[in-house]
């Protein structure tokens, strides 16, 4: 019989907080805690864009003290305990995780066999790489143009036609055969895996035969993710293929059934939500009289504690949309917002903008929700600072 947790929305915001480190003490810092943040979480999100920081990047500035920039790109290009590839979308994730998605390899290598010569033009440029180094869409000698369309699981999630070099590399990109070597702004150059993941990691079979094991892990690592979720549709499930919703109640049962899972009943929330039962200390932290330090600072557009922006709404009462994809006419807010989170609440969001040219930090707009006390502003003041010094901008102008 599973035991039943009764929270007030207090409590459940007070243990999303604490699990993601963003209430009381840092609990994440430097490499190691960029490592430890992203093994809780499973993955974190890698989108390319760039305005005041990546969405992987600021993910992890706002929990990992003493963060920069440069410790991510070390861990995933030097140091290799990182790995970029598709998982939820494309993400981050530890190298160690790597068996888990053979199953996806294995679907990109049959999808890519609708291509007439794929194959041997795969060899090819296997071979190219290793005699020459890695290689970038631009830099490998291969021309000419090639259509795909939705069958086809390539990580750019584009259709139509690409260059013949920019279709291979991601294709054995998609089927493991290669890595990111490094970026370059947005351009990525490819080598090949053996030269950067452990052969004998590179060559474990999948850990899960039957796909209800496989949906089960991955549901069970989302939950982790965000921290509290409950079994409805959700952008927290993205990209995990062939879970419907019948699959999706059944590994939810099959995990409380093996004590993995705790149910939560949350005052003023219809359903039931569910936390990994791993987590039972930090639950009963937050339903303690404990009083926790504040933290103020900016969240990314695909933080995992945002994975569910209508859990959010109910807990937080913030509605946050990232409105990069929206006609500028029927944006409410700005293209690339970010939240603000101080102490256990989202007072409101900001635009800002990392201006190169001036060594600038520039605050195009804020848009409070919350009453601006002086000891929001004074925290918020210093949170603006260090994401300048995150930045690497010598100065902040509001404009």
């Amino acid at each position: 019989m599973c035991n039943v947790y009764y929270l007030t929305p207090k409590q459940a915001r007070r243990f999303l907080l604490l699990k993601h480190g963003l209430l009381g003490a840092k609990k994440f810092s430097g490499k190691t805690g960029v490592l430890d943040f992203i093994k809780q979480a499973g993955c974190i999100q890698f989108d390319p864009i760039d305005i005041c920081g990546k969405n992987a990047e600021l993910t992890l500035q706002s929990r990992v003290k003493g963060f920069s920039k440069s410790m991510l790109y070390e861990l995933l290009y030097q140091d290799r305990k990182l790995v970029d590839y598709p998982d939820k979308n494309l993400s981050i994730f530890a190298v160690e995780d790597w068996p888990y998605f053979a199953r996806y390899r294995e679907a990109a290598k049959e999808s890519g066999k609708q291509f007439a010569g794929m194959e041997t033009l795969k060899a090819y440029v296997k071979d190219y790489i290793e005699e020459n180094g890695p290689v970038s869409s631009d830099t490998l000698p291969v021309n000419g143009q090639l259509y795909w369309h939705s069958a086809i699981h390539w990580s750019g999630n584009w259709h139509g036609q690409t260059s013949a070099a920019r279709a291979v590399l991601e294709q054995l990109y998609s089927t493991g055969e290669l890595v990111i070597h490094h970026r370059e702004g947005v351009r990525k150059f490819y080598d090949l895996s053996f030269r950067h993941i452990n052969t004998e990691l590179l060559s474990m079979p999948d850990p899960f035969l039957e796909e209800e094991a496989h949906i089960k892990w991955r549901l069970y690592r989302r939950i982790g993710a965000v921290g509290l979720m409950w079994n409805r549709p959700s952008d927290a499930w993205l990209n995990i293929w062939g879970m419907r919703a019948a699959q999706r109640a059944a590994a939810f049962q099959v995990l409380l059934d093996e004590g993995k899972l705790l149910k939560i009943e949350v005052q003023g929330i219809k359903e039931t939500l569910f936390c990994q039962s791993t987590d039972l200390d930090l639950l009963k932290a937050a339903c303690s009289e404990r009083r926790f330090s504040k933290q103020c600072v900016l969240m990314a557009p695909l933080d995992p504690l945002l994975w569910d922006r209508r859990l959010i709404d109910s807990l937080f009462g913030f509605r946050y949309k990232w409105e990069i994809y929206t006609p500028v006419e029927q944006r409410k807010f700005g293209y690339y917002t970010l939240p603000v989170l101080y102490g256990e609440e989202f007072f409101g969001r900001v635009e800002i903008v990392r201006e190169s040219g001036t060594n600038s930090l520039e605050i195009r707009h804020f848009w409070p929700e919350k009453k601006l006390t002086s000891t929001f502003c004074k925290a918020f003041e210093q949170c603006l600072r260090r994401f300048a010094k995150f930045n690497t901008c010598e100065n902040i102008v509001w404009m």
